[in-house]
């Protein structure tokens, strides 16, 4: 019976916290947002009386991860390597998810223009699965993780220079519940 009343018990402690504040802010939202991720049991998510996650706590959850953890490492011509920017950026990602444990995701692996569909498809399912590797070695579930290839059918800048090239050469981590 006690834990049938374990989320009523800490919705009304916050309640009563946030009612006995001194009315000062925080200097970022977002840390606060992402504060609030990390103390709730279901990672961010909240349950209708049904038990089903409201969509609008994902998008939430989505908003904070791009936000103050982000979501995309970049890699160089022809390459599936993780350099040490990436590597950093996928170890603040594997913090949050272990302190989310709830949320699983979907890792997206992106190239650019130049090469066949079929070698950029090949390119990004092998740059997918060295963040799935990664994440993993950080000691995050694999059964977490899903990965998918776009190779270079979803690019994020259109235009045909080098600067566009390197922003498509990517992987995105996506939220997926």
């Amino acid at each position: 019976m006690i834990f049938k009343m374990m989320p009523a018990l800490t919705v009304a402690a916050l309640l009563l916290a946030a009612c006995g504040s001194s009315g000062e802010q925080q200097p970022n939202a977002n840390a606060q947002d992402l504060a609030a991720l990390n103390q709730n049991p279901n990672g961010g998510m909240s349950a209708n009386p049904e038990g089903e996650v409201s969509s609008q706590s994902l998008d939430q959850a989505k908003k904070i991860f791009e936000e103050t953890v982000g979501d995309t490492v970049h890699f160089d011509t022809d390459s599936y390597s993780l350099n040490a920017e990436a590597q950093a950026e996928l170890q603040k990602q594997a913090g949050w998810l272990k302190a989310n444990p709830a949320h699983a995701i979907t890792i997206e692996g992106h190239a650019d223009e130049r090469g066949t569909r079929e070698y950029n498809l090949a390119l990004g399912d092998r740059r997918a699965q060295t963040i799935v590797n990664y994440l993993t070695a950080l000691g995050i579930d694999t059964g977490r993780l899903k990965e998918v290839s776009f190779g270079k059918e979803r690019p994020v800048c259109p235009d045909s220079t080098e600067s566009c090239w390197q922003q498509n050469r990517r992987g995105v981590t996506t939220l997926d519940n």
